[in-house]
């Protein structure tokens, strides 16, 4: 069931979603060479903590996963794309590193997810991210009053073949407000005019991701861990908006 939000909802999201992004820019500055996964991981359970805020992630247990999840972040490393566990791993010159967060505060939760290259980047690399980025910008544009979640992801997936990339929909973005998942599921390939119809008070996470080779996906044996099926390397853009009689409003963008 699709629940719409009141502009009142919206706006206590968009709260949420500015911690989220700024914990974001502050992971993005503390990635670099030398620096333990775990280190960015207790920085995220102390900015939680002080902000009085809930880690979605802490206890999560879906079907999928080998629960419960005992982290409050995701952090995905070169060929791992989704649901990265944290561990004893010190960054790389040239990792590809993604960092997916979703907090609840007060209620309303906000999800978001950024890539980034530790030191010097592989230009292959560099085009990958920059491709999710346009993929999702790309995304949010299309996500007006009187369209479909099937444009969205048409967007996404018109992006990621003109660059070359293949899509997988296992795994995509979703609806979210008071919980982290909710209905409408936003794949990330569809059909044009297709799908839930847009409709102000919808909010939804967008969240495309390619690898550089093969678009399978592999479970690592911590039953968390996604990678690519070929060890190609891979990235990861989220942004969680609402629709508005307006248009689309970005609600994870640091304040």
């Amino acid at each position: 069931m699709v629940e719409l939000k009141s502009p009142d909802e919206i706006e206590r999201m968009r709260e949420t979603g500015r911690f989220v992004a700024d914990v974001l820019a502050r992971l993005r500055e503390q990635a670099v060479v030398g620096v333990n996964l775990l280190d960015l991981e207790e920085y995220v359970r102390d900015r939680i903590r002080e902000r009085g805020a809930t880690s979605c992630y802490w206890d999560y247990a879906p079907s999928f996963g080998r629960g419960p999840f005992r982290n409050t972040v995701c952090l995905s490393v070169n060929d791992a794309v989704l649901h990265g566990l944290p561990h004893d791993y010190r960054l790389r010159d040239g990792d590809v590193l993604s960092m997916d967060l979703a907090v609840s505060i007060d209620g309303w939760v906000a999800d978001s997810a950024i890539t980034t290259i530790v030191g010097a980047a592989d230009p292959e690399d560099l085009r990958l991210v920059r491709t999710t980025e346009r993929a999702l910008a790309a995304a949010i544009a299309v996500a007006v009053p009187g369209n479909r979640i099937g444009d969205l992801s048409a967007a996404i997936a018109a992006v990621a073949a003109a660059a070359g990339y293949g899509v997988n929909t296992e795994f995509g973005g979703h609806g979210l407000g008071r919980t982290m998942h909710e209905d409408p599921h936003v794949p990330n390939s569809g059909r044009p005019g297709r799908g839930y119809p847009l409709t102000p008070g919808l909010t939804i996470a967008v969240e495309p991701w390619f690898t550089r080779g093969d678009s399978g996906l592999a479970v690592d044996p911590d039953g968390w861990t996604l990678r690519s099926a070929d060890g190609s390397r891979t990235a990861h853009s989220e942004h969680t908006i609402a629709v508005t009689e307006s248009g689309p409003s970005i609600l994870t963008v640091a304040a």
